[in-house]
């Protein structure tokens, strides 16, 4: 597969960024990886280089590969409102994106895991399909055999995050998408209006 399943710190260190999570090598080291480390002299940014880099953030942010965030952004250009915002909202109205808001899992990554190994169901089926587009009204809810891994239970315990837009119900481990996210409830450090720009050239 495409995707990328290199070194996580590397692209934090790229971003200046801990954008995988908290990162200790981000800490020690918050240069872009590289032989002459901190010490390279790196030229201006040109406003292209700018707008690029701020979509590959995104990708990396949420895991999707270049074609998919291509056709996410002509849906985004297809609706009504600020382009820019519903790009950002139909990243974050991904199911993989959606188990890791509610605390299921840890990581995007793992989420991403989550929901292939069909641990996951979707209004009450069965999904593997990390990239499902989910609408206002459904229901993601941990598989019955599957609520006493490991992982989902440490998960759920360690969650910090608090989603106004999402509902969770511990006892059921159900979750519900209340309404669309609005930017000031995405927490992720994107300027969406430079992806926005670059697609539009």
């Amino acid at each position: 597969m495409a995707r990328y399943r290199g070194p996580q710190s590397r692209i934090s260190r790229r971003f200046g960024e801990p954008i995988f999570g908290p990162d200790k090598v981000l800490e020690r080291k918050n240069y872009p990886a590289g032989q002459h480390g901190a010490n390279k002299r790196r030229g201006k940014q040109s406003e292209y280089g700018v707008q690029l880099q701020e979509k590959q953030k995104a990708k990396f942010t949420y895991g999707i590969l270049e074609k998919q965030f291509s056709n996410l952004f002509k849906e985004a250009l297809r609706r009504k409102g600020i382009t820019g915002e519903i790009l950002l909202q139909l990243c974050e109205t991904r199911l993989d994106n959606i188990v890791y808001r509610l605390g299921i899992a840890p990581t995007r990554r793992a989420a991403r895991q989550l929901v292939s190994h069909k641990h996951i169901m979707l209004n009450g089926e069965i999904c593997n399909i990390p990239s499902a587009a989910l609408k206002v009204g459904d229901e993601v809810s941990v598989r019955e055999r599957s609520k006493s891994l490991e992982t989902i239970s440490s998960s759920l315990t360690n969650n910090t995050q608090s989603n106004d837009w999402l509902e969770w119900n511990s006892d059921l481990m159900k979750g519900i998408v209340k309404t669309l996210p609005e930017r000031s409830q995405i927490s992720e450090n994107i300027k969406e209006q430079l992806i926005v720009e670059l697609y539009s050239k």
